[in-house]
This record gives C-alpha cells, sequence and structure tokens, in this order.
C-alpha cells in the first residue's frame, strides 16, 4: 500500500512539472521567440514601458487642514504597435481628433509645427531634449534636407502616411501630430508610451471609448487640487517645466520632460519634497491589444507632506474683510478721491516669527487658475502681484515708533521730555512742513510728550526728533527693528530700503544729491525715500511686542513623509537680531500704541475703544507724491501685556491708515474667539 502511495505521488509530480514546463515553453515562444527577442513590426507580442504617476505631497496649514491635495483622475493613452497595426489607422486617427475638436479638448503632442496655416517652426517653444528628439526624428524620415521649410515636410508626411487628399490641410496638421508622438516611440526614442489626454472627465471618457480606437487605454492618475480659495499667492501652483527649467532638472533621474513641478509659492519652494517619484510598469500586449503580463520595474514613490505656519481661519477672516474694507472705498471714491489699487495683510506670531497670514489683494483663486489666466492678466491692479512680499511702500506715521526708540536710548530726550508743537516746521530757509492736524484745522496739539504724539500722530514732533537726532541713531535703531532688512521668509521677497546717505546714493546716481537734513526731518515721519514691505512692518511690529527681539519669519511648521511616520524637517524660533531697548523706551511706545486703539484721542479708538482684548496700535497715513491719494497703513500687536500675535496692513492710495482696522480686528476676533467669531469655522474643501 505504501509503495502505491509513493507511485501516485511521483506521478502527479510529474504531471505538475510537466504542466509548468508547458506555459514555460509557450510564454518562452511568445515574449522571446517570436518578438525576436526585441520589438519589431512582425512581432505577435510588443512590451512597453507605461510611466506611472506619483502622488504629490499634500499641503496643509497648521491646525491640519489640508490645503493642496491630490484628486483622483483618468488619462488616455496610446499603444502605438497595436493602434498603427491596425486596419484603417488613419480613420482612427482622425475619429480622435474630431472629437477632442467637438469637446474642444486640447490633447497632448510635441510636433512643432504651428496647428494653423501659415504653418511655421516652433520649436523655441520646446525644450533641448524635445528639440534633439525632433532632428533624430528627421534623421529617421532620411533624405530630407536640413532646411526643409514646415509646409514642405507636412506636405512630405502627408505622403508618408498615405493620409487621405480629401482632408484639409489643418486637419492633416493635427493626425501628423499624432503620427509624430507615435514614431517618437516607436523608431526613434525609447520615450515611454504615449498620453494622449490627461484628465479625462468621465463624461468624455465614455464618449471616446465608444470609438473603439486599438490601443487606447485608460491609465489612473492624479491632479492637483485646492482645497481652499484663500493664500494664492503664498500657496502657488504647479504646471509642465519651461525650456528653462528642463536644462535645470534634466540631470535629475527621479524628473521627466514632461514632469509638473512647483511655479511659484510654496509648491515651487518645496518642490524637492512635494515632488514625488513616478513608478515604471512593463506591460506585454499581444498585436491585438490583449495584455498578457504586466509588472512594475519600479514603483511610484508619493512625496512629501509640508505643513505651513498659516492658519486658514485667520487667513479668511483677513481676506474677506481687506476685499470688503476696499470695496467700500472704492464705491466712496467718487466723494473723497480715493481709488484703492490694492494691498496686502501679514500676521505673524511675535513669539516664533511664523507667518499666520499673508494676503495680497486683488487675489485670484487657484482652483481655476489655469481656466482664468488669461482673464487674470486683464483685471485690474495686477492679481498676480504678492503686495505682501513684493510690495515696497513708505510706512508713513508707523514708523515713529522706530524713531521713540532711536530718540530715547540715543539719550536725546526722555518719555518725559515735552516739545511744543508749532504747527509749522520752519528751521531752514525753504524748507517748511506741517502739521496734519494744523493743515485740516489750523490747530496744535501744543506740549506733548513721545507717548501723546504717538497717540494723536503729531507730526511737528517727530520732525523736532529728525532735526535733532544723530542720523545714525535714527538709521541703526531702524535696521535692527527690522525695517529694510530680510525677514527670513522662504519665498522671494523685495528688501526696501531706508532713507540715508548710501540709499540717495543708489537712487538717485548721476544726480550729485546728497542725504539732506530735510531728508532726513521726512524720514523721522516714515516719508523721504523709506520703502519696506507689508511682511517687514509685521516683522517690525512683532519686535516692537518683544521688546527689540527680532525673529527670523518663516512659513514652515514641517515636512514630513507621505505616511507621516518620518519627520524630514522642522522650523525652530531663529533669533536674528537683538536689539536692547531701555525700560523708560518701552514703555514710552507701548503706552502710546496703546493710547492709538483705547483713547477717545487715539487715531484708531473708532474700531477698538471698548475692544475686549487690550491692543496696541498705530495708524499711517504715507504721501504718494504729486497728486495722488495717500497710502494707508496700520500695524498692531495683541494682547497688549502678553502680545501673541502681530499684524500689519496696507492699502496703496487707501488714505488714513485707521480705516484698514477693521481688518485687524476681523483677525483678532478669529484668534481670540471674540463674539460671534468663536462660533465660525471655516469649511474648507477636503480631499475624497
Amino acid at each position: 500500500m505504501e509503495r502505491i502511495t509513493k507511485f501516485r505521488a511521483r506521478i502527479l509530480a510529474l504531471i505538475f512539472i510537466v504542466i509548468t514546463l508547458f506555459f514555460a515553453f509557450k510564454l518562452y515562444d511568445l515574449q522571446i521567440v517570436k518578438t525576436g527577442g526585441g520589438n519589431t513590426d512582425n512581432a505577435t507580442t510588443v512590451t512597453v514601458l507605461t510611466r506611472v504617476k506619483a502622488s504629490r505631497g499634500h499641503i496643509h496649514d497648521t491646525n491640519g487642514n489640508v490645503l493642496v491635495h491630490n484628486r483622483a483622475s483618468y488619462d488616455l493613452t496610446l499603444n502605438h504597435f497595436v493602434l498603427i497595426s491596425a486596419n484603417g489607422t488613419n480613420d482612427y486617427l482622425y475619429k480622435l481628433v474630431k472629437s477632442c475638436q467637438e469637446a474642444g479638448i486640447e490633447y497632448e503632442e510635441h510636433f512643432p509645427i504651428s496647428k494653423e496655416r501659415p504653418f511655421v517652426y516652433t520649436l523655441d517653444q520646446y525644450n533641448s531634449a524635445w528639440q534633439n528628439y525632433f532632428q533624430r526624428y528627421l534623421a529617421y524620415l532620411g533624405g530630407l534636407d536640413s532646411d526643409i521649410t514646415a509646409p514642405t515636410l507636412i506636405k512630405h508626411l502627408r505622403q508618408r502616411y498615405k493620409l487621405p487628399a480629401e482632408w484639409t490641410e489643418e486637419e492633416v496638421r493635427q493626425v501628423l501630430g499624432i503620427w509624430y508622438e507615435m514614431d517618437l516611440r516607436r523608431c526613434v526614442t525609447s520615450l515611454p508610451l504615449y498620453v494622449f489626454l490627461t484628465d479625462v472627465s468621465d463624461e468624455y471618457l465614455a464618449s471616446v471609448m465608444e470609438l473603439n480606437v486599438p490601443g487606447m487605454n485608460v491609465e489612473a492618475s492624479n491632479v492637483r487640487e485646492y482645497s481652499t480659495e484663500y493664500a494664492a499667492h503664498i500657496l502657488g501652483y504647479v504646471g509642465p517645466m519651461s525650456a528653462k527649467q528642463w536644462e535645470t532638472y534634466k540631470a535629475n533621474k527621479d524628473y521627466s520632460m514632461d514632469s509638473e513641478i512647483g511655479q511659484s509659492g510654496l509648491e515651487a519652494q518645496y518642490e524637492k519634497y512635494l515632488h514625488g517619484v513616478d513608478g515604471w510598469r512593463e506591460d506585454t500586449f499581444t498585436m491585438d491589444g490583449t495584455l498578457i503580463s504586466s509588472h512594475y520595474r519600479t514603483e511610484p514613490r508619493a512625496g512629501s507632506n509640508v505643513e505651513v505656519s498659516i492658519d486658514i481661519n485667520l487667513q479668511r477672516a483677513a481676506e474677506v474683510e481687506l476685499e470688503k474694507v476696499f470695496t467700500k472705498m472704492r464705491e466712496k471714491e467718487k466723494g473723497d478721491g480715493r481709488f484703492v489699487e490694492g494691498g496686502a495683510v501679514v500676521a505673524v506670531e511675535v513669539k516664533t516669527g511664523k507667518v499666520l497670514v499673508c494676503g495680497s489683494n486683488p487675489t485670484y483663486n487657484l482652483a481655476t487658475f489655469s481656466e482664468d489666466y488669461n482673464d487674470i492678466l486683464e483685471r485690474p491692479y495686477d492679481p498676480l502681484f504678492n503686495r505682501a512680499l513684493l510690495g515696497t511702500y513708505p510706512p508713513g506715521s508707523t514708523y515713529k515708533m522706530s524713531m521713540v526708540v532711536a530718540a530715547i536710548d540715543s539719550g536725546m530726550i526722555t518719555s518725559e521730555s515735552r516739545i511744543e508743537d508749532k504747527g509749522v516746521f520752519n528751521k531752514y530757509a525753504g524748507f517748511d512742513v506741517k502739521c496734519l492736524l494744523y493743515t485740516t484745522s489750523r490747530r496744535v496739539h501744543g506740549s506733548i510728550t513721545a507717548w501723546e504724539a504717538l497717540m494723536v500722530s503729531c507730526n511737528y514732533f517727530f520732525y523736532e526728533l529728525g532735526d535733532r537726532i544723530r542720523l545714525s541713531a535714527m538709521d541703526n535703531t531702524a535696521k535692527a527693528l527690522g525695517l529694510g532688512e530680510p525677514t527670513g521668509v522662504e519665498l522671494r521677497e523685495y528688501i526696501g530700503y531706508r532713507a540715508n546717505e548710501q540709499t540717495k546714493a543708489e537712487l538717485y546716481k548721476g544726480d550729485h544729491k546728497k542725504f539732506s537734513r530735510g531728508d532726513q526731518i521726512l524720514a523721522a515721519i516714515g516719508q523721504s525715500d523709506n520703502r519696506f514691505t507689508p511682511m517687514q512692518l509685521a516683522v517690525y511690529t512683532a519686535t516692537l511686542a518683544n521688546r527689540g527681539t527680532r525673529y527670523k519669519a518663516t512659513f514652515l511648521n514641517r515636512v514630513v513623509s507621505a505616511d507621516y511616520r518620518q519627520l524630514l524637517e522642522h522650523s525652530a524660533p531663529t533669533v536674528v537680531s537683538q536689539l536692547t531697548i531701555s525700560d523708560d523706551a518701552y514703555n514710552a511706545y507701548s503706552k502710546g500704541m496703546y493710547n492709538v486703539a483705547h483713547n477717545r484721542d487715539g487715531t484708531a479708538d473708532t474700531t477698538f475703544m471698548d475692544y475686549p482684548i487690550k491692543i496696541a496700535a498705530k495708524t499711517g497715513t504715507a504721501q504718494n507724491g504729486g497728486n495722488l491719494p495717500d497710502n494707508g497703513a496700520f500695524v498692531c500687536y495683541a494682547p497688549f501685556d502678553d502680545p501673541q500675535i502681530a499684524i500689519a496692513i496696507y492699502g496703496e492710495k487707501a488714505g488714513h491708515g485707521g480705516d484698514l482696522a477693521p481688518v485687524a480686528k476681523a483677525i483678532l476676533d478669529v484668534y481670540f474667539e471674540v463674539g460671534e467669531a468663536k462660533d465660525i469655522t471655516t469649511h474648507e474643501n477636503k480631499p475624497s
């Protein structure tokens, strides 16, 4: 009995071995013998490489809200071996072209000839790799002069591919674009499978699949999607590489010519983290399109996730209120002569330098950026310009706290020193400037101290300081407080400049104009050649709140791996400068700023007089030159006795800075959950 059992076991094992050898032989015959070990036109199977798009990393706000993510989508690929081997290839291509035209869809192709007559070469629109492919394609065609014209090449290819005579030249050009992509892969290069359409809608997918085009396959993919309509200038967008960008990235094996990369904002800044690495799949088909085998050469690797310091709830409150304030101003412009062009709002954490809000107005919606791009270019006041980081403006009276510190800590005055406001400062022949109160009502502020001068924003007081102080003390203090200095943010920023001898020499080269006493006096009230960004004003305000400790501004919290298991980078508070501010100077400017908001004589009392959170603030009105309306500025920090958040708002031709105070209030309402704001939650879209 035992012998019979062993005999049966041997028979079963032999049968299994025979079956295995049979299938191994058939697989070898299909993939090696009949293909000659490669891809030929006479093969019965063909192996192609398909790029599998990796997911780009997500961007989250400081509370974990998803701001940017990826939406699942579909791409259509064309297996050139299958399509070219089918009967009626040109008819299928014609149907594809017409289907796309009727649906208003642009398909992917890189044939470097314009799509409409007169036909001309468009090689300059492509990077060096695509230009090289085209030259190799011409060599593959054989017998063509190197200087062949575009119309002549189209005529030659029309004959080569046997395109029907009744087709128009434009129709021929459209179909040739697909032939070009297929022949590049079939005969000239080792490019992966041709992706004909990206991000195909469900509706069009159903329609195009009814054409039954041989070799057409649906590939799962993903596209970038934005879950918020705010912070557009900061988040940025992705797009295909330009020719110049490819020259930078082509040495990086993780990028291909058609990779999308961050083109602006944080998408560009953290490209090295956000960019996933595409995978490569090897698929073997029979010539009728039947898939025989499929396996990954390399699997796709998702990009890392970036958590930024922006609080999208605060950002939304800031952008909505800024637009509301500007809209009201524009509605009144015929009455008071103002015509607000734009502005910015920035809020930072006082004790860390983290940027909580960074908004520029006018703005745009990243979710529809591609569709709206041409319209955005036509809109007034340049919505693409990031005023928060790139706009440099005279700070007006928001500069005066720096003057108080410089004057007191240089020993020129004390917090108790008084200066008599005479209305008109005319100490020097040919130079007379007036206090705003005197200009509007012929009244004066009388004898006042530094904190009182801040509260009522008395220009005359600061004219006197500007006349008496050493320029070095004035300039060094402003520098230490962050004015005209890099803030450290990860995105591109303009540095601006402080009014001093060096600045004037650089701005007025060849004019032989020296920095004068009048320049210094005007600089003391934030005029002359002082030009700072809203981001710098926010950092400056936070530094005042910190009694001279200036932190590097940052948009980054941390970077984590795609699975959230590994911390790749994090941001730690970094002190970039330290100015020792005496108790006397600190008490003077902080008392003055407090009374700006909470005293009936203050310039921002209308908004903050009875506000439950005590704040320190300063308004500013900056002359614009000529007969143009003044710019407006507003800065503040809160709470007054334990500062946590500092805010700066700027409005081009917005007039008095006090009119911008409601924007700061909207931010503080959400930050401190004041009143109705404590019940408000921003419901941003979540990825499905």
